[in-house]
């Protein structure tokens, strides 16, 4: 038997499904279930697999808090939820833990290793907003989780 290399592999694959009673699979008909089977998963997931109804709504000084935080590119030292800087503290639950009054003074006088940027009182009460905004979506790290068949994760010690 000829060794099955170069222009022959074709025929002898052929022939190899021939003699072991196989049938050819159709490389078209593979990749259109494939297809629609992605299409299905990832109307699920962005639909109904995604739903957060629990999520405040966010307000107008927590929208201004939020544009101060990026014009002051704060996401280069901290993070959020783990994503960001790392010079500075995880602020994805400052509020809560430290309290609002001394937040509010970090903010204001900076420390030896985060600079007195000089903001406003109106900066300043609109970013403490949004830090106490976002320490109401979620606790990081998590505690307790589940991670659900479709790739999202249920936390279990949230909030909400």
């Amino acid at each position: 038997m000829k060794p099955c290399f170069g222009a022959n592999s074709v025929h002898c694959s052929r022939f190899i499904h021939r003699v072991c009673g196989a049938s050819i699979i159709n490389n078209r008909a593979i990749f259109g279930a494939l297809s629609v089977a992605f299409v299905f998963y990832s109307g699920y997931v962005y639909t109904k697999g995604t739903d957060a109804a629990h999520l405040p709504v966010m307000g107008e000084i927590e929208r201004r808090g939020a544009q101060v935080y990026q014009q002051y590119n704060c996401v280069a030292c901290h993070q959020f939820y783990g994503l960001g800087g790392y010079m500075g503290p995880d602020l994805t639950n400052v509020v809560s833990n430290r309290g609002e009054a001394v937040t509010r003074a970090f903010i204001t006088a900076g420390t030896t290793t985060m600079p007195n940027l000089g903001l406003a009182t109106e900066e300043i009460d609109a970013v403490v907003a949004y830090l106490a905004f976002v320490d109401k979506t979620g606790t990081y790290p998590p505690e307790n989780f589940d991670v659900r068949w479709f790739g999202t994760v249920d936390q279990e010690d949230d909030p909400q």
